[in-house]
């Protein structure tokens, strides 16, 4: 009779989610809400004007370009991570994801408020609603929530610090 073959499946799980993959689970819809929120400003126009007549707006777009490059690198980083599992290698990347998460959040809840703050000024001085204040609307709404998805993610990358002792 044989020896049994010895099994390369690794370690017993735990039943436990990989930080890495919560990571990503988190900054998908992240990526998403950012890409289709630059998308539609970038394409908004009113009578020949683009977004980029009005400051407010010019600085939304802006905080989602970052937006999207940061989260961008941020899940490449992950997804490295999951495919080596190599977490020592790593590490030097917890203070950039938490850092970074903060200042995006910031980033990204001043850009909506900033959209959200002009539309409504704009609102009430032409007295009505239009297409582009429509447009306008809808992007810093998207921003909003990839803003409620990026704190989230802030909260748990708090939780790889390390522990003082």
């Amino acid at each position: 009779m044989a020896p049994p073959l010895p099994t390369t499946a690794g370690p017993p799980s735990t039943g436990e989610i990989p930080p890495a993959a919560i990571a990503l689970a988190i900054r998908g819809p992240t990526l998403l809400l950012l890409f289709i929120s630059v998308i539609i400003i970038g394409t908004n126009t009113a009578g020949g004007d683009k977004f980029n007549v009005f400051s407010a707006y010019s600085y939304m777009f802006a905080t989602g370009i970052i937006g999207i490059i940061y989260t961008f690198i941020q899940i490449n980083v992950k997804l490295s991570q999951m495919k080596t599992g190599n977490q020592t290698a790593l590490d030097r990347w917890v203070l950039i994801d938490f850092y970074g998460d903060k200042v995006l959040s910031y980033m990204l809840a001043t850009g909506t408020a900033a959209g959200f703050g002009l539309t409504v000024d704009l609102y009430n001085s032409l007295s009505g609603t239009s297409s582009f204040l429509n447009k306008a609307n809808a992007s810093a709404s998207l921003l909003f929530f990839a803003f409620v998805f990026s704190a989230v993610s802030s909260v748990f990358s708090s939780y790889a610090l390390p522990k003082k002792s």
